[in-house]
């Protein structure tokens, strides 16, 4: 993001400080004989490279760096995981590199960082508390925001054919302008989920999600309500299949029709993705239809997106 020299190092200096902390916290939680991987806590480190192609006429969530066009996408990921029978503590960084082949577009990024703690109350019940940050990234009202976010989210679980799931998040947003001075924005969200487990990667899943942000620009405002249905199907022990239809309905504050009414967008998206994961190898595809309706005609237009990417984890 375009940010002042002083910024950028604030930031930098800000996330070393709070990496730094919770790995000593870790690292003093436990006993060095932990570390030697003895019975109790285990500290189990994880990374993930990824190479993967996108062609799109729209998009449908945050996080798509890539709006429409072709992209080539780089991604690495590393983490590290300290957890006994019952907590777990993680630390993560993930990486996006994009790369526009296409005359006059431009390369882009995302990074984020992720903290959290995992803690199992019984056999069915576990607690979650979790940090984010994103920068630079794609959302509903900004192609360039930077994200500060906290969530805790409750599962539960009576058997394993049957799961529940809430999560609330709060996020503060910063957002770059060529034309002016950043702007900020920040607001709720709340997601549900039930999941119904018919046996290994076998599976039926429901999400429910509201959001708003709340910006002193008028034009990042917004209100979205989704709803999601997908199914799982294993083909083989490696390979499986997910159908799913979503909608998704986002009303934005300030962004006005011709008759002066809040522009109000609807958008319902079938999709397909496969994903083989033989051994450590990771490929996965994906291919969607957006058809979009809207009160601005404008608006009114859908559109593909496909995916594909080979990853590699360890």
């Amino acid at each position: 993001m375009r940010t002042c020299m002083t910024k950028n190092k604030a930031l930098e200096r800000a996330l070393s400080a709070l990496f730094g902390m919770i790995g000593a916290a870790l690292l003093a939680a436990v006993p060095q004989t932990a570390l030697a991987q003895e019975p109790g806590w285990q500290l189990d480190p994880d990374g993930r490279i990824e190479l993967g192609a996108v062609s799109a006429e729209s998009t449908t969530r945050d996080e798509q760096l890539v709006i429409d066009g072709d992209a080539f996408t780089v991604r690495a990921q590393i983490g590290l995981d300290l957890e006994d029978d019952d907590t777990r503590f993680r630390i993560e960084a993930d990486r996006i590199e994009v790369i526009r082949p296409e005359e006059g577009r431009s390369n882009s990024q995302r990074d984020r960082f992720t903290v959290l703690v995992q803690q199992e109350l019984d056999d069915k019940w576990e607690l979650e508390l979790r940090g984010r940050h994103y920068d630079d990234y794609v959302t509903a009202e900004s192609s360039d925001t930077d994200e500060y976010q906290v969530s805790a989210a409750v599962t539960y679980e009576p058997t394993r054919e049957h799961r529940f799931r809430a999560r609330g998040t709060w996020r503060e947003r910063e957002y770059a302008s060529a034309a002016g001075p950043e702007t900020k924005g920040d607001g709720p969200r709340v997601d549900l989920q039930y999941r119904r487990r018919f046996d290994r990667y076998h599976y039926l899943t429901f999400d429910l999600r509201a959001e708003s942000i709340t910006s002193d620009d008028p034009q990042r405002g917004y209100q979205r309500q989704s709803a999601k249905v997908a199914y799982t199907q294993p083909i083989t022990p490696d390979l499986r299949v997910r159908p799913a239809v979503e909608f998704i309905n986002t009303e934005f504050d300030g962004r006005l029709t011709l008759d002066g009414e809040r522009r109000n967008d609807q958008l319902i998206v079938p999709e397909i993705e496969a994903l083989w994961w033989p051994g450590q190898f990771r490929v996965e595809a994906e291919a969607k239809y957006i058809f979009s309706s809207s009160n601005e005609q404008l608006r009114e237009r859908e559109g593909y997106r496909l995916t594909l990417s080979v990853g590699y984890v360890f």
